[in-house]
């Protein structure tokens, strides 16, 4: 494997952010998914968990028989975080690492991301499209028996590409346990033929960008390796000069050419990036999160029947069992647990002009399956339903600023999927809210406001932002 000057990447990256795409169209795309989704025969089967074949309750923890793949295990969490300080709940165990990867590729200069339209047993709709390989170690150790993924050789070394992003990032923290994933990014010449499978498509990073205005089009896999490219540093006469060149194409909007500023310029902050990671390192160090395994049976207020785990209130999420059929997958059959949520949550960003450029209002949060104690995300982030009144167990800060606010004008407002996977039907409001002027640039001590560009300086690291706040990150246009 090959890599390239960062600084040309960016720029490639940047071109791509800022194209359409040269081989379907928007509509086009929508229509080819719909086709997928006539033509691919899946059905999918809630069991009891005590039915599932291939896994196995020991009185401890739901496995695989195999040891591999994945368990639902019980933790209690300790913690001085917010005023619910012990809890317990079952969680994904999933330590291997697994692959989410795209292969892009020039054609007339201009990057082009390779895609999948792929069936996974929890999409609300079925399809959805994903990056070009997207596989645990267990599945590409072919653990199952079945066939290797499509492009594998391109990520393990076998073929001859240039590697442009290459991070492991972290996973859905109040759900799985220390779970990471590798999220690459490889290069193929412009030469080299590559084999399209049927259900494969070219499409720019501006198109990813735009598909992301539909809901559950773009899986989480897809939109959390996007969220990982960076676009370069440049100064602010430079960007003024840029834009007067851009002010030629009719359709850019100022909320577009805002956030363009936001995520290139280096130089026009609230806060320098030292002051942000003495912040972090200071919440790191005052919040203690301790995690002890117990055994499903203790897990306290919620029930195991063999049917599901679920909540004594049958509030958060259960845990199911499904029979699983997909017609064009390694493995055709399988049975899995799976993560059912009770209700769809909100997870959202605040932006505001400071000194005129977009500040998103970043949360330092604590969550059980967090790898260092806290991460980075966004404003607001409530799953199953806990920001509804009644249902959460401590005040939300800047909740009300999301929920019918005429103060406020939304930028970006799409239900998005979590990772079919593991998660069943889940899928949660994405939100980018714009608050007023007035709005104070002083915050509560969890929050600091930071530039695009500041955040994925953090994202080139592991374990900063979280993988809410990496979604709606992919989500953002610059056209």
């Amino acid at each position: 494997m090959k890599t390239r000057n960062i600084t040309d990447v960016q720029l490639d990256f940047l071109v791509s952010a800022l194209h359409h795409g040269l081989f379907m169209s928007t509509s086009e795309i929508l229509n080819w998914l719909k086709k997928q989704n006539e033509t691919v025969l899946s059905n999918i089967t809630q069991v009891p968990l005590i039915n599932l074949k291939g896994w196995e309750y020991d009185g401890k923890q739901i496995k695989h028989q195999t040891g591999k793949f994945f368990s639902i295990d019980g933790i209690r969490i300790t913690t001085n975080y917010r005023n619910v300080n012990t809890w317990d709940q079952p969680i994904i165990n999933q330590p291997e690492i697994g692959f989410l990867g795209f292969i892009v590729k020039k054609f007339n200069g201009v990057f082009h991301f390779l895609m999948q339209a792929k069936i996974e047993p929890g999409n609300i709709n079925v399809v959805q499209l994903s990056p070009t390989l997207q596989a645990t170690r267990s599945n590409y150790t072919r653990v199952h028996n079945g066939s290797s993924p499509n492009y594998l050789e391109y990520f393990t070394g076998e073929k001859n590409v240039s590697v442009l992003v290459d991070q492991l990032q972290s996973e859905q923290g109040a759900r799985f346990l220390r779970k990471r994933n590798r999220n690459i990014i490889v290069e193929v010449d412009e030469n080299e033929e590559i084999e399209i499978k049927d259900n494969f498509i070219w499409t720019s990073l501006g198109q990813i960008k735009e598909l992301l205005n539909y809901p559950n089009v773009v899986n989480m896999d897809s939109r959390t390796v996007i969220s990982c490219v960076t676009f370069g540093n440049y100064s602010e006469a430079t960007l003024k000069l840029l834009l007067s060149f851009q002010k030629i194409e009719p359709k850019l909007e100022s909320k577009s050419e805002s956030f363009l500023f936001s995520v290139l310029n280096h130089e026009n902050h609230l806060h320098d990036l030292n002051y942000i990671i003495q912040w972090i390192t200071s919440l790191k160090f005052k919040y203690e999160l301790d995690i002890q395994k117990i055994d499903i049976p203790e897990i306290k207020h919620w029930i195991y029947n063999g049917d599901t785990i679920r909540h004594e209130k049958d509030k958060y999420f259960q845990v199911i069992g499904v029979k699983v059929q997909i017609q064009n997958r390694e493995v055709v059959t399988w049975d899995q647990p799976m993560v059912k949520s009770s209700q769809e949550g909100l997870m959202g960003f605040l932006v505001k002009k400071i000194n005129g450029i977009y500040h998103f209002l970043v949360q330092a949060k604590l969550e059980a399956g967090n790898f260092d104690v806290i991460e980075l995300a966004p404003t607001v982030q409530c799953l199953t339903g806990n920001y509804r009144n009644g249902f959460n167990e401590y005040t939300i800060p800047y909740l009300e600023c999301f929920v019918d606010n005429p103060k406020t004008k939304i930028w970006y407002s799409t239900f998005q999927s979590e990772e079919g996977g593991r998660f069943f039907h889940e899928q949660n409001l994405n939100m980018i809210v714009e608050v007023e002027e007035d709005f104070p640039d002083s915050t509560e001590e969890n929050y600091c406001w930071m530039t695009l560009n500041q955040m994925l300086s953090f994202i080139t690291y592991n374990n900063y932002l979280n993988i809410a706040a990496r979604s709606l990150i992919s989500a953002i246009q610059f056209y």
